[in-house]
């Protein structure tokens, strides 16, 4: 943090400095220096001016979101909290924090030990690291209390109060309050376990500007307290298990695929293939990971979380994408 704040106020001083200097040639006496010095230290004071407001804007999103206090939670950690968090876990957590025997693009395993850097495993390693946390209690979430683990799922934010970068914008804090304290129940009766690899965030002043300017999404404020719908094979439900495997965070919030942005290349609207399916042959695509007309997903189609998915929620999710946005 305190090397970007020092970036940021030697960029604000070169601010200043080339606003000064165009101050000056606008009133020196010849013309050519007018014209020449003035538009070019111009220039030169707006695109630090640009960088100044994105890296204030991006310092303040990461390092000063204005999060509320952890709740006080306590939670039982009852046999069907741990059974009903270990599912979530393997549909939700497991693609990003679990072990990678062969390599980030294989299949996920447990334990949800972390150790990889997504930023760099995603392509834009640039902007600093953006590390997959030890979800077991041989992490970091051993120093948490129950309520600072809820408040991390549900608002993205670390112990400190500081956004953690993809955390703040996955589905995961849209899951309801019983489902994320059934999440920490599971993530609690682990067996503590340890990594070598990179965990936590440490964004450079790169990735500040990028949040700053907008060109990752801004973390949209979530409610203190969220309620799940009735479970059933309805689009209602549908839509609450599209969110639990995070399927939205990729295909859109109404899962009508989303444009090539800097977070990430173009994902297609999935509305289209599903409905050319029955509901047989879409549990059958999710468990295999080879669509109807045999051709395999994608490698960077996680279809794993879904193949993880019960039979009623794969229903449910059918309905969901069978239904008119």
């Amino acid at each position: 943090m305190f090397a970007n704040i020092l970036i940021l106020l030697i960029i604000l001083a070169l601010t200043l400095g080339a606003g000064w200097l165009t101050d000056k040639a606008l009133r020196a006496k010849r013309l050519w220096v007018k014209i020449a010095g003035g538009l070019g230290a111009g220039i030169l004071t707006l695109v630090l001016g640009a960088l100044t407001f994105a890296g204030v804007r991006g310092l303040a999103m990461i390092y000063f979101p204005g999060a509320a206090p952890a709740p006080e939670l306590t939670v039982a950690g009852t046999p069907e909290q741990i059974a009903r968090g270990e599912y979530i876990a393997g549909i939700s957590c497991l693609g990003c924090h679990g072990s990678f025997p062969n390599g980030f693009e294989g299949a996920p395993e447990y334990p949800l030990v972390g150790g990889v850097d997504l930023a760099a495993a995603e392509g834009f390693g640039f902007v600093g690291q953006l590390g997959a946390e030890n979800l077991t209690p041989g992490g970091k979430l051993a120093d948490y209390t129950d309520g600072e683990i809820f408040r991390a799922l549900r608002h993205g934010v670390d112990k400190n109060g500081q956004t953690l970068g993809f955390m703040s914008l996955l589905a995961v804090g849209e899951l309801s309050d019983a489902d994320l304290e059934a999440l920490i129940a599971f993530l609690r009766a682990q067996p503590a376990a340890t990594t070598d690899g990179p965990t936590g965030d440490k964004l450079n002043f790169v990735g500040l500007l990028f949040f700053g300017a907008g060109l990752f999404p801004a973390p949209e404020k979530r409610p203190d307290s969220i309620n799940a719908p009735a479970q059933g094979p309805t689009a209602e439900y549908g839509k609450y298990v599209a969110t639990i495997g995070d399927c939205r965070g990729c295909h859109g919030s109404d899962m009508t695929g989303t444009p090539a942005s800097p977070a990430g290349p173009e994902v297609p609207n999935p509305r289209p293939l599903v409905g050319e399916t029955t509901l047989e042959q879409f549990v059958e695509m999710f468990r295999s990971g080879i669509k109807p007309d045999g051709v395999a997903f994608p490698a960077t189609m996680p279809w794993q979380s879904a193949a993880a998915m019960t039979d009623d929620d794969l229903a449910a999710l059918y309905a969901y994408l069978t239904t008119a946005p």
